[in-house]
């Protein structure tokens, strides 16, 4: 049935019973899809009533359908005409894991970061209200956790003041954001969720005394007018109400036919509605309903059966980041971890289990995290704010003006740095070295191996008067690479022969660099890789380290435009150093959805591209240029190294 569905339009002629039989095949749809290309399961197995009821009662594109966050948008996709592309979904020139405009008339957000749709909402049924489209309606489907950021609430209390919007807010209440959802408003809407037995035994009630001879008649009278102050008790849905904002539910969300009937109601209703459903996350599927923790929230490529991963298991950089956050903890009960939502994902799960009263997962609320980081600081803790990197971009005012102003002693650590890949342009972490380092006081490290992020995350928590960053990439973690010596704190890890190029090295780019210089050595090009750690604030040796060579290489995994390789050339720049820099980063632009390998092969970010790069360079060089160095310079170059330098390697 799901080869005949091109668009929503299809869905009409469909009966009852072959809606739930669609129901039935989209999740095996789902289930056989998603295991050979990972991604978003259990939220999707989730929705796939509640969508296919969506489409039959509104008219998309012409209605506009929002998802927040996004991830839960496969049966959107397979209803707008794009199951074919599943074979392919997250694949480089296949289907995004998140809506997309490029794919479809039909997707409108493509950010993929949560607590954002409520705004699109508000913003499009305004734009319809204000050019006379009133036969257009907003549909806006946002889970229970994006109701734990601020912008919903933000959005939520403009919404409220519009009493003549077309627009239905469904909330996809299926108790959890990634894992469980947390919090004042998870509690509320736990609150609300046994209003459907109430109602169930109003209606009873209702039968049974309006039978009941001379007695029943007044005594129901008396339980209905006492309705409403039962349910503000039971639960308190008035909260909604007195925003301004009609509240319908809970409706069961995998009853096609009871989720229509409510949002025909609620399309004729006039104003802003919410329609408030109950799903189950990974319906359907055992191993995700086993899935205690994520309910197979995001999976790899997996067994379909059983559930389990078919690759091999690896040393992630969150597990090594895990397991020392623990021993660190150990060692300071002044140590808390802050999480948004993302416990398990960020690696604090270890330490939640081991320090309970030291772990604060605040929702889906980034800024929230980064202030109240501020706050404990103040108050005698270090806080670890744990992250992935592109979600601290939604906090960096918080980060400018709440920590980094008031020298609140603050470890950022930010996963998923760099290009991440199949997520899609708005989850690569390009943009934190690029932010922080505008950042005064700002301490910023980028560990190259497992051994280098225990070791700065150990110096990180030593600093209590400013904050403090460290960032790695997603996935696998390299082997250590060991440094033949430190100087001033910047680690050597391969020396040329001859004084061509000084390579400078950033994070987890160190295994590419030694690669690329070797390469360029069998080419007769002489290349120092070296590796500072900490990129913010660097080295002045660094000035003098690089009046030995021709010409300096920055390479990084981050955008070059404000990146480390523009601070190292204002570097240079105020300390006279006439040095040719070249810079080796991502350009200034959004990327679609790929590998990480595959994208950085098209940036020209391989150890082969690099090394090619850098023979060129080497040999564009005049033939007179050292001879233009001044006689200090020629002397510095002379010396060794360092000559207090451990002559063993570090590791």
């Amino acid at each position: 049935m799901i080869e005949q569905i091109k668009s929503p339009k299809d869905l009409a002629a469909l009966s009852p019973a072959d809606l739930i039989a669609l129901a039935a095949e989209i999740r095996t749809f789902l289930i056989d899809k998603v295991t050979k290309t990972g991604g978003h399961l259990g939220p999707n197995l989730g929705v796939v009533e509640l969508t296919i009821a969506i489409h039959r009662i509104f008219d998309s594109p012409k209605d506009v359908v929002l998802f927040d966050t996004g991830h839960q948008s496969y049966v959107h996709k397979i209803l707008t005409g794009r199951s074919e592309g599943f074979d392919q979904l997250r694949q480089k020139g296949g289907l995004s894991g998140y809506p997309s405009r490029v794919e479809s008339e039909h997707d409108v957000i493509e950010n993929s970061h949560a607590s954002t749709a409520l705004s699109w909402g508000d913003g499009i049924s305004h734009g319809f209200s204000l050019t006379g489209q009133s036969d257009r309606h907003v549909v806006v489907v946002v889970g229970d956790g994006a109701l734990t950021g601020g912008m919903s609430w933000e959005a939520l209390n403009n919404i409220a003041t519009a009493k003549d919007r077309n627009l239905v807010i469904v909330v996809n209440d299926n108790e959890r954001s990634y894992s469980p959802t947390i919090g004042g408003m998870a509690t509320y809407l736990s609150t609300l969720r046994v209003t459907r037995g109430y109602e169930r035994f109003l209606d009873w009630g209702k039968d049974v005394l309006q039978r009941t001879p001379v007695v029943g008649g007044p005594i129901y009278d008396t339980l209905h007018g006492m309705k409403k102050g039962i349910k503000d008790i039971i639960a308190p849905q008035g909260m909604f109400e007195d925003l301004g904002l009609k509240y319908m539910g809970p409706v069961d969300g995998h009853d096609i036919a009871a989720m229509e009937r409510a949002l025909l109601k609620a399309k004729a209703f006039g104003g802003p509605v919410i329609l408030h459903a109950i799903t189950e996350k990974g319906r359907g599927y055992a191993p995700a309903i086993e899935d205690e923790a994520e309910k197979f929230h995001a999976v790899g490529i997996v067994d379909p059966e059983t559930g389990l991963p078919l690759a091999k298991g690896v040393t992630s950089w969150t597990n090594v980041f895990s397991d020392e956050l623990v021993k660190q903890g150990e060692a300071n009960d002044k140590l808390v971890a802050i999480t948004a939502a993302m416990l398990g994902p960020t690696g604090l799960d270890k330490f939640a289990e081991k320090f309970p009263d030291r772990t604060i997962d605040v929702g889906i609320a980034e800024q929230h995290a980064v202030t109240s980081a501020a706050g404990l600081a103040f108050a005698g803790m270090h806080p670890v704010v744990a992250v992935y990197s592109t979600f601290l971009n939604r906090a960096f005012d918080q980060v400018l003006l709440d920590v980094a102003l008031h020298k609140a002693g603050v470890t950022f650590v930010l996963d998923r740095a760099g290009v991440t890949g199949d997520d899609g342009s708005s989850h690569n972490g390009i943009w934190d070295l690029a932010l922080t380092g505008i950042i005064p006081t700002m301490h910023v490290a980028a560990p190259r191996d497992g051994a280098r992020l225990r070791e700065v995350l150990a110096e990180s928590l030593l600093i209590n008067d400013a904050p403090s960053m460290l960032r790695f990439p997603k996935g696998a973690i390299v082997a250590d690479i060991p440094a033949f010596e430190r100087r001033d704190g910047i680690d050597v890890l391969y020396r040329g022969e001859s004084a061509d190029v000084l390579l400078i090295s950033v994070g987890a780019m160190a295994a590419m660099a030694v690669e690329a210089a070797s390469q360029a050595y069998r080419e007769g090009v002489g290349v120092t890789v070296i590796d500072p750690r900490w990129v913010k604030p660097l080295p002045q040796s660094l000035v003098t380290m690089a009046t030995r060579y021709k010409s300096v290489v920055v390479l990084e995994d981050g955008i070059r435009h404000g990146g480390i390789a523009s601070t190292i050339s204002e570097m240079f720049r105020d300390a006279g150093l006439q040095v040719p820099i070249h810079s080796i980063g991502v350009p200034l632009t959004f990327f679609e959805h790929a590998k990480r390998a595959e994208i950085l092969s098209e940036l020209g970010i391989t150890a082969q591209a690099i090394s090619l790069n850098i023979v060129e360079w080497s040999a564009s060089l005049k033939d007179g240029f050292l001879s233009q160095i001044s006689d200090v310079v020629r002397v510095e170059m002379q010396r060794p190294l360092d000559e207090n330098a451990d002559p063993r390697r570090l590791r």
